[in-house]
């Protein structure tokens, strides 16, 4: 049984949902088997709250999960539950919310509750790209029950009391949970990649799940997610200073500042979520130069990958702040980064959302290439007064290019300044990338607000065809 005992199941339904708005589907539905002394056993809604209700007014459908009920295990009546929720919830265009305490696999049940396993993660993949799907783990979820947050587009968890694992942390061959505790929410959103943020209470989970839930469309289908705008759409915006902090740029820009940050612990060099400008929501990916993210990573790649195949799904409009100069330089790094930047690009390449790009630093090389460049398909792409663009810096090309001259050079110094200042001029120079149509404009930082609002409303009627294909396979 969970060790949380802040809120019960119902509690954490009513917390979450706008108040007296839930209706509860299911609610005497029991287990069926009667095996394994489980007829002598009361299992009310089988362990499981599901039903539906409105966040701020939008329609979402939620389901439970109830450890005061045979610890919250997962049988066959408790997963047929789950499933009808998917199929409410893809038929009317809601998103789905679980909010997990789960002790597993009900073992009296055997292959009734394997089977029911495999259901959910079925309706899960039916409903991906389709709705929103959103869990929050509140005490256990362990063993077949991790793929659950692991099949969603987002999960928060309880920074003490919630477990995430496969295999519990005793179990892993050299380790002990006094020794490093796999299962713990600080390990899981540093390591795993699966989850978007930490809180101390349960309360602020479900706080960030009600504003996440406001600033998304309800599916694949609807109009862009829309708020009134109070915000100065020509509000000059003091930014200069955030060429490194990609994160603070994009506050500062935000429609009062909002900035809803997705996979808050993982990859830190790479940032990615949500902002407003105009009222609209705009999907952003940014190079975090604060922590190492002028170079590309691995984990990055991946990170950004995911997030942009997700706004493409929902017809999130897509916004890029790029500030990179190569690839993140190690062993264990060149084992993999090609083909996870690869995956970046081709998502790039494949959302047909409007897409602008935004250079505020340095743009180098094949990086640069894969962050939504103008050639890879962003539709818009401005660059910063001061940016540079180019195949490396400067002074590495000189050194290459001018290796033998350099090298009878009588003041080697004087000669290497010359040359970069004639190579960034011509070829590593935002108005250099301007010339070619590389770079739509040029334009001062503090107009960046202004110039994004802009741009995201010429592009909001966008229509763009790409060949006909099952689907991508990168």
């Amino acid at each position: 049984m969970s060790n949380n005992t802040q809120l019960s199941a119902r509690q954490r339904v009513a917390s979450l949902l706008d108040e007296s708005s839930f209706v509860e589907v299911g609610a005497y539905v029991t287990a069926r088997s009667t095996d394994f002394n489980l007829a002598d056993k009361e299992t009310p809604a089988d362990g499981v709250i599901t039903g539906y209700g409105v966040i701020d007014g939008n329609l979402v459908f939620v389901y439970s999960q109830d450890a005061a009920v045979l610890s919250g295990s997962i049988g066959e009546m408790h997963a047929r539950k789950i499933a009808n929720i998917y199929d409410m919830a893809v038929k009317m265009g809601a998103p789905v919310i679980g909010l997990i305490d789960c002790a597993g696999l009900r073992l009296q049940e055997a292959v009734d509750a394997l089977n029911g396993f495999g259901t959910i993660y079925a309706k899960q993949a039916m409903a991906s790209g389709v709705v929103p799907q959103i869990t929050a783990v509140f005490g256990s979820c362990g063993g077949g029950a991790a793929l659950i947050p692991a099949l969603s587009d987002f999960t928060y968890m309880t920074r003490e009391d919630a477990k995430l694992f496969v295999n519990a942390p005793n179990v892993l061959d050299g380790n002990h949970v006094s020794k490093l505790d796999t299962a713990s929410a600080a390990y899981q959103s540093e390591h795993s990649g699966n989850i978007d943020g930490v809180f101390d209470t349960e309360t602020e989970v479900l706080g960030q799940i009600r504003q996440l839930v406001t600033i998304l469309p309800a599916n694949n289908e609807t109009d862009l997610s829309y708020s009134d705008c109070e915000d100065d759409l020509n509000r000059v915006v003091e930014v200069e200073g955030y060429i490194n902090d990609a994160k603070s740029l994009l506050i500062t820009i935000s429609d009062n500042s909002l900035f809803v940050e997705t996979r808050q612990d993982y990859a830190k060099d790479m940032v990615t979520g949500f902002i407003r400008l105009n009222g609209a929501t705009v999907g952003c990916v940014a190079n975090q130069g604060t922590e190492g993210g002028d170079v590309l990573s691995t984990k990055g790649a991946y990170k950004a990958a995911e997030f942009v195949k997700f706004c493409d799904a929902f017809e999130i409009p897509l916004l890029t702040v790029t500030n990179v100069k190569g690839y993140k330089a190690t062993v264990e790094e060149e084992a993999g980064i090609a083909r996870a930047v690869a995956g970046m690009a081709a998502a790039f390449a494949g959302a047909s959302v409007p897409k602008v790009n935004m250079i505020t630093g340095e743009a180098f090389g094949s990086a640069y290439t894969a962050m939504n460049s103008k050639a890879v398909g962003a539709d818009i792409e401005y660059a910063w007064q001061n940016a540079k663009i180019g195949m490396m810096d400067p002074e590495t090309a000189v050194n290459i290019m001018y290796a033998e001259e350099l090298a009878a050079a009588q003041d080697k110094q004087a000669l290497l300044a010359e040359k970069k200042r004639s190579f960034a001029a011509e070829q590593a120079s935002a108005m250099a990338a301007a010339r070619r149509g590389i770079v739509d404009d040029i334009i001062v930082p503090d107009a960046t607000r202004k110039r994004l609002v802009a741009a995201f409303e010429m592009l909001y009627t966008k229509c763009e065809d790409k060949p006909a294909k099952k689907h991508g396979v990168k």
